[in-house]
């Protein structure tokens, strides 16, 4: 069933009735791509965890839906996972942020480290950071996630490590020595509330960002004996996460 994001502004009352008014490009992809008949059922959430059952009321430039049902959202992980992902080149960051939406994460900090070969000035981090929340917007869309993660602007890496070690359980996935595997971490650590994961570029982290991150209280993680290329790492910790604490 088509799903759609709405805030909750969108959603009002008419007598007895609930609906849901849609315009912009999503009015324009009901109606015109999806040729969606009044009658057919959609699906809505407001992004605050909650999901419309709807039928379609009116089409048009403006569209309204009659709400059906409300209910909790049944896709969303016991958990929030933030992704630091350090900048990586080519779309090899769209697809970070893709599949990390897929597998669970709430939100993605792209991070500036020492190895990154991507540098942004401000006005390109701005740019980028709009596109990849679309790739966000249409991912959360896709596999039913009941709310769209955000994408937040990029960060340096010492600030990125600082937020990043407030988490339950903060993982600093590193191929270095002086790790400890993940499974045993998760072991030890019994349903957090928040999560945060550190991916490296390329190149890795240096060991002078590693010695940071240990500092500051971060989980020495290593991911198995195999070295995962930097777009696999989240997607392997995520997958993981989710089996640990979910299924």
């Amino acid at each position: 069933m088509p799903r759609f994001f709405i805030d909750a502004s969108d959603v009002f009352m008419d007598g007895e009735s609930r609906f849901i008014r849609i315009t912009g490009d999503d009015a324009h992809h009901i109606t015109h791509v999806l040729r969606t008949r009044i009658g057919e059922s959609l699906t809505a959430c407001d992004n605050a965890g909650m999901v419309y059952r709807t039928e379609l009321e009116k089409a048009g430039d403006e569209v309204l839906l009659r709400v059906l049902e409300v209910s909790a959202a049944d896709t969303e992980p016991p958990y929030i996972a933030t992704v630091y992902q350090a900048l990586v080149k080519g779309d090899k960051m769209e697809t970070v942020i893709q599949k990390a939406v897929e597998t669970g994460a709430s939100v993605i900090v792209p991070v500036a480290t020492s190895r990154a070969v991507v540098k942004l000035d401000e006005k390109d981090a701005r740019k980028k950071t709009e596109r990849w929340q679309k790739i966000a917007h249409e991912a959360a869309k896709q596999c039913g996630r009941g709310i769209v993660p955000k994408v937040e602007m990029p960060l340096p890496y010492k600030e990125a490590i600082r937020k990043a070690a407030e988490a339950d359980l903060p993982l600093f996935c590193y191929e270095g020595a002086g790790t400890r595997s993940l499974s045993g971490i998760l072991q030890t650590c019994d349903s957090p509330g928040t999560i945060s994961l550190c991916i490296g570029p390329e190149g890795g982290f240096s060991e002078e960002e590693a010695a940071a991150a240990a500092e500051v209280g971060m989980h020495m993680c290593g991911l198995g004996r195999r070295i995962l290329r930097t777009e696999t790492a989240a997607l392997f910790v995520l997958s993981c996460l989710s089996a640990a604490y979910e299924l």
